[in-house]
C-alpha cells in the first residue's frame, strides 16, 4: 500500500501500548502513543492518523466517550481492544461509533490482522487517487493538488503543471524541455528564465509549507521528486 499509515494506540497500560508499537512499527506502520489521557480529542486532531486502537477503560473518560467526540470530527477507522468481554459492552462500542471490538488478551498478529483489513477497506480506493509523496505531503490527481498535513497548498496554474508532471515521472528525472512543453500546451509561452523563476518558486512554497526539500535538481538534465 502506498498510503503511510498512522497508528494512535489509546491505551493506559504503558506495558502494552509499547508492546503494539514496537509490534506494529516492525511491520512498516507508524505507531505512536496517546499521553493526555484527559484530552484525547486534542491528541486525535494534531496527529490525524488514519486509524485508532482505542480502548474502553482509561482515565477521566472512558473510551466510549473519546469515540464520540472523535465522530463528530472524522470518520476514522477506530478498534477497541478491551478486556471487557460482555456483549452489551461490544454493542455500545459499535453504536457509539466503533468499527471492531478485539478482546484482551488477544495475540499481536491477530490485531495486526483485523488493521490490515480494515485499512484495506477504508483507503484502499482512495490510494489510486492520491501519492503520498512524504508521510505529510500528498499529491490528488483528481484537482492537481498538494496537500500537507489535511490542507490544501496555494499554487498557480503553472506550478500545478509542474508538479503534476514530476509526480508522474516520480523518481526519474523530467528535462527542461519536457516542462517547457508541458506549460505551453496551456498557451502560456513559457522562457528559460521563466522556467527557472517558476520551479525556484514552487520548490519554496514546498520548503515554506513541509520543512523539506521535495524538487531536486539534475545538474544539466532536470528535476525530479525523490
Amino acid at each position: 500500500m502506498d498510503i503511510k499509515v498512522n497508528v494512535l494506540i489509546i491505551e493506559d497500560d504503558k506495558a502494552l501500548s509499547n508492546e503494539i508499537k514496537e509490534f506494529l512499527e516492525r511491520w512498516g506502520y507508524n505507531a505512536y502513543i496517546a499521553e493526555n489521557f484527559e484530552d484525547i480529542l486534542s491528541e486525535f486532531c494534531k496527529l490525524m492518523p488514519q486509524l485508532l486502537l482505542m480502548d474502553v477503560n482509561l482515565p477521566y473518560y472512558d473510551g466510549f466517550y473519546w469515540c464520540g467526540k472523535i465522530r463528530n470530527v472524522s470518520n476514522v477507522p477506530i478498534i477497541y481492544i478491551s478486556s471487557r468481554n460482555d456483549d452489551k459492552d461490544k454493542i455500545m462500542a459499535i453504536a457509539c461509533g466503533g468499527d471492531d471490538y478485539v478482546e484482551k488478551p488477544f495475540h499481536l498478529e491477530l490485531l495486526k490482522a483485523k488493521i490490515d483489513a480494515i485499512i484495506r477497506r477504508t483507503y484502499q480506493y482512495k490510494v489510486k487517487d492520491r501519492l503520498y509523496i512524504t508521510q505529510t505531503l500528498y499529491f490528488e490527481y483528481a484537482d492537481t493538488s498538494l496537500h500537507y498535513n489535511g490542507a490544501e497548498l496555494d499554487l498557480t496554474k503553472s506550478e500545478r503543471k509542474i508538479i503534476s508532471k514530476l509526480v508522474e515521472q516520480k523518481s526519474q528525472v523530467v528535462t527542461r524541455e519536457q516542462l517547457m512543453m508541458e506549460l505551453w500546451s496551456t498557451d502560456e509561452f513559457v522562457s528559460e528564465g521563466t522556467l527557472t523563476t517558476l520551479v525556484c518558486r514552487l520548490r519554496n512554497k514546498l520548503k515554506a509549507s513541509c520543512g523539506d526539500e521535495i524538487i531536486m535538481t539534475k545538474k544539466g538534465q532536470g528535476y525530479y521528486i525523490a
